[in-house]
């Protein structure tokens, strides 16, 4: 193994970084009404504002770790990231109203962005092409696989010590990961390698990547999908709980579904070297279409309650499994013409992405109104679009010199 580490230990520690994300948006579902009772009893929707502070602030943090990382190595940003993460963390657990615990979750989301955009750039840095996909795909595989747990820890935390020991676990999950990471890994880019963090490098860095078209194109289709998956989680809470009348057992159906649709980064890896990246995104956007537009129809109809939940549970999975069919691919899609600015490239896809998607699906989850139509409409309307740009996409390579 190139880095020092085996594949295995590499994996499960990039990993690791990708599921402080999962972690830290998915831990909070169920704490959403508690905080929103505590800080927020005059208009408890506020509390979702939990979600896409974190988000926001991850986005908007993405755009300067990776060229920090090409500047100063990738182990130094990580490191940083994670303390921000922590103290921010610290300070949510102690606060005593909405709008710190808020101002909190943006800062955690800027720390957050270190350890997610420069682990990326870290697998750029040892694979490349296909091989970057395989690894990506596993490694993302625990994006999907983590909300297995993260909800029920969340409740369990909850029941132990109330909602603000959830931040005192965000804590303690990033201390674990930094300190593995310090003491097993490496540094992946030389010094002779790295480059100066100056405005006209990122200015650049930013023209050449909106010049190539399969790299602009896997940004907005990375955009779309995110703002599905978003969507979907912003929204979920309510829609077991209104709709279904099944807040209790949320934690339980939420987890059960992300077991399932971990699976598709396997399936993902499995094939996506015989069968291409390419081709498995524009069939996973095909497929999303046709199950929104079933679910629109659906929600014109007077089905059985109980039907309706468990017709609603498969569709919930599938959004979940395009996660680990697109995601990865998109990502290795992008990076792979950039890879002489792999940690500038990683942070202006990930923050354009992220930030795109966060302003896609907030006010799609704010159009929420007792039924499935905004959700179905929202990811219908998305997949429409991302399927037209990967075909888009298609044309053009197929017009470009072999």
């Amino acid at each position: 193994m190139k880095n020092g580490m085996s594949r295995t230990e590499f994996i499960a520690l990039i990993a690791m970084m990708f599921a402080t994300i999962a972690f830290s948006i998915d831990a909070m579902l169920p704490a959403l009404p508690e905080i929103g009772a505590q800080l927020s009893p005059d208009n408890v929707n506020r509390a979702q504002m939990i979600l896409t502070a974190f988000v926001l602030g991850m986005g908007g943090g993405t755009f300067v770790t990776g060229p920090l990382s090409d500047a100063f190595g990738r182990k130094p940003v990580i490191v940083a990231g994670a303390l921000i993460y922590m103290v921010a963390a610290f300070v949510a657990w102690s606060s005593t109203t909405l709008e710190v615990v808020l101002a909190a979750r943006l800062i955690q989301g800027l720390g957050a962005s270190g350890p997610r955009v420069v682990a990326m750039a870290v697998v750029r840095d040892l694979y490349s092409g296909r091989e970057m996909a395989r690894m990506v795909s596993i490694a993302m595989m625990i994006f999907t696989l983590f909300p297995a747990f993260a909800p029920l820890m969340g409740a369990g935390i909850i029941a132990l010590t109330g909602w603000r020991g959830i931040f005192l676990a965000f804590i303690l999950f990033s201390l674990i990961s930094t300190l593995w990471m310090g003491l097993r890994l490496p540094e992946t880019l030389p010094r002779e390698n790295r480059r100066p963090f100056r405005g006209p490098l990122l200015i650049a860095a930013l023209k050449e990547m909106a010049a190539h078209p399969t790299v602009r194109l896997s940004i907005l289709v990375q955009t779309l999908c995110l703002a599905t998956l978003f969507t979907m989680i912003l929204m979920v809470q309510q829609i077991y709980d209104v709709i279904f009348d099944q807040a209790e057992n949320f934690p339980v159906y939420f987890g059960v579904i992300a077991l399932i649709s971990g699976s598709a980064s396997l399936l993902n890896a499995a094939i996506v070297v015989r069968v291409g990246m390419r081709r498995i995104v524009t069939w996973t956007l095909g497929m999303q279409i046709g199950l929104a537009g079933v679910m629109l129809l659906l929600g014109e109809m007077a089905l059985p309650l109980g039907v309706y939940f468990w017709i609603f549970l498969i569709w919930q999975t599938c959004v979940f499994f395009a996660a680990g069919t697109t995601m990865g691919n998109l990502n290795a899609m992008g990076m792979e013409p950039m890879g002489h600015i792999a940690g500038m490239a990683a942070s202006i896809m990930g923050a354009a992405s992220t930030v795109g998607a966060a302003l896609l699906s907030a006010p799609v989850g704010l159009l929420f109104d007792g039924t499935l139509r905004p959700l179905a409409g929202g990811v219908f309307l998305m997949s429409i679009i991302g399927f037209a740009l990967m075909m888009h996409m298609a044309r053009i390579e197929a017009r470009q010199p072999v």
